[in-house]
């Protein structure tokens, strides 16, 4: 589990996951958490039923690089997003990263602080050289938590911006 002044930022076990995926509080309530108005989009549900789950199970893979990491606010004792690690790192150090924040608790600075605290987890990572993102591009939202937090464009297409943060390993 990551700790920061606002937030905790705990990685789900494969049993949490299957709660989260109910949307009922079962796993705000195995969390001791307020419920919260949380909604999963449908590019998340398939993710998490088509590859996060698999992945969560398969032991020969490390799961902090394939769950959820459930956001949650210490004030209000709430979940208030989520980010998620899209695979171990592949040849070149690489991690991508997906993130939402839930509507209620956008634009309060969550992800941002959320995203700095992954960052660091990461660089400590030994196999981690560098974090990738893709950024729709009517997203300000999105792309501005990783412009926060130093990512560079590195490229683009007609909907998407492609975001790149690299680490200088000692």
């Amino acid at each position: 589990m990551i700790k920061t002044k606002r937030l905790l930022i705990r990685p789900l076990t494969y049993d949490q996951l299957i709660k989260y995926i109910k949307s009922d509080n079962t796993l705000e309530t195995e969390l001791s958490l307020n419920k919260t108005s949380r909604t999963i989009s449908l590019e998340l549900k398939e993710a998490l039923e088509q590859t996060i789950l698999s992945n969560v199970a398969d032991s020969s893979k490390n799961y902090l690089y394939n769950t959820l990491w459930t956001i949650i606010s210490k004030k209000d004792n709430k979940m208030v997003g989520d980010i998620c690690i899209v695979g171990e790192p592949n040849e070149n150090g690489e991690i991508e990263i997906g993130y939402g924040t839930y509507k209620e608790f956008q634009n309060k600075g969550f992800m941002t602080e959320a995203v700095s605290e992954l960052i660091k987890w990461a660089k400590e990572q030994p196999s981690v050289l560098s974090i990738i993102a893709s950024t729709e591009k009517e997203n300000i939202a999105s792309f501005t938590v990783l412009k926060k937090n130093h990512f560079i464009k590195v490229g683009e297409t007609e909907t998407l911006y492609y975001w790149k943060i690299e680490f200088k390993k000692e």
